[in-house]
């Protein structure tokens, strides 16, 4: 499928980068290699950002493809929401990124209908008056949910159809509505960008919601504590919440780091609800380590660890590894069922099992001290297999456990 899109090399829309190469393609490839799962993201009716102007805009692209569906809205321009075409190009686009990459998950962002502009309502008139001629009966706003719902839950369906393991997330805004919970205030996502994203929760048309919780802790108009508790009420599927994080606020507002650090220990005392993670914004703090916030994160004891488990994800378990121990080389075979997706390899301490490294699939070794290991298999959806227990001691003849 072609697309128009700004390369993200050459910062030009429909110039490839020369030499050629594909920046997803290249990422996925980079990230795996490392253990990292890679979220394809998307802001899925933004058609131009910085511009509502069509000049310079290639044939391919979409402001050429839907004429009649693409809108100038504030500084940029708008796919329409309530645009059948539209909504099947979004979902092919999704599905085309899905069938060709290599990706772990697909991510959207905050952005539906767009944050208004102030007293000026979004131009889908036409298009709601094609609606209402249709028979609808729908307000326009119960009709924008609805055509935001509809999206929704259309690409849950059609991701996991092509591949049942893949992730699908969002991140709305984080306030649902105000007053939810009591004392809360701020912007409606549910009346300003139609925006249902608790229903969306509660039907369990995601994998994990990522709320954008970017207030601190203690103003209770907008309490992080208060709102993040709500959000994992609306949990009745039982799936994961990864509550967002501004951590550039430590540093654009003086926050502090120990704010942000705060934030994550409230998240991780909520692990029986459902807490599994948090969600920084952005990484350029952290490559710049400003106010030592990568220093900070390390003494949290951010190591390497296992991305939490979907077990309703529907793909094959994966096989329990047979491992030869030669010395302090650890060796297994290739899985033949092709179900593995990580091996993970443990240390006993004086009590518990600490991960030693999780390894890509294709890697069928490694170097160990002396000591007594666990050796487990992924499955693409994290479920774990049961476990190898090997002893490791210098010099002793093969063993083969499995």
């Amino acid at each position: 499928m072609k697309r128009s899109s700004i390369c993200l090399t050459t910062g030009t829309i429909d110039k490839a980068p020369s030499p050629y190469y594909d920046p997803l393609e290249y990422i996925v490839q980079k990230a795996h290699a490392k253990g990292i799962e890679v979220h394809a993201w998307f802001n899925p009716y933004r058609a131009r950002v910085g511009s509502s102007s069509t000049q310079g805009l290639p044939s391919s692209h979409v402001v050429h493809r839907f004429p009649n569906d693409v809108h100038p809205y504030g500084s940029n321009l708008w796919m329409d929401p309530g645009s059948k075409p539209i909504q099947d190009f979004i979902v092919q686009v999704f599905a085309d990124v899905v069938r060709r990459y290599d990706i772990d998950g697909v991510h959207m962002d905050d952005y539906f209908y767009p944050y208004p502009e102030q007293g000026v309502d979004f131009p889908d008139s036409t298009t709601f008056r094609h609606y209402q001629s249709s028979g609808g009966q729908m307000s326009l706003a119960d009709w924008r949910r609805d055509n935001v719902n509809t999206l929704v839950h259309r690409l849950d369906t059609e991701i996991h159809a092509i591949k049942p393991y893949i992730k699908f997330g969002i991140s709305p805004f984080g306030i649902w509505k105000p007053g939810n919970p009591a004392g809360i205030h701020g912007l409606s996502a549910y009346d300003s960008l139609y925006a249902d994203a608790r229903h969306w929760f509660r039907a369990g048309w995601v994998d994990y919601m990522a709320p954008q919780l970017y207030w601190r802790i203690d103003p209770p108009a907008q309490s992080y504590t208060a709102l993040l508790d709500w959000w994992l009420q609306q949990n009745n599927n039982h799936k994961h919440l990864y509550a967002g994080n501004f951590a550039g606020n430590a540093i654009i507002k003086h926050w502090g780091v120990q704010e942000i650090l705060n934030q994550i220990q409230i998240s991780r005392g909520r692990r029986s609800q459902n807490s599994l993670g948090n969600i920084q914004f952005s990484m350029k703090y952290f490559l710049h380590n400003d106010l030592g916030i990568s220093d900070s994160f390390e003494a949290l004891h951010y190591s390497k660890t296992l991305t939490p488990a979907m077990p309703w994800l529907n793909v094959p378990t994966s096989p329990v590894p047979t491992v030869n121990v030669q010395g302090h080389t650890l060796t297994w075979s290739g899985d033949a069922t092709k179900r593995t997706w990580r091996v993970v390899v443990y240390k006993q301490k004086v009590d518990n099992f600490d991960i030693v490294d999780i390894l890509d699939k294709n890697k069928m070794s490694i170097q160990v001290e002396d000591g007594d290991y666990a050796v487990t298999s992924l499955a693409r959806n994290g479920m774990e297999s049961n476990a190898t227990y090997v002893p490791v001691v210098g010099g002793n003849a093969p063993v083969i456990v499995g």
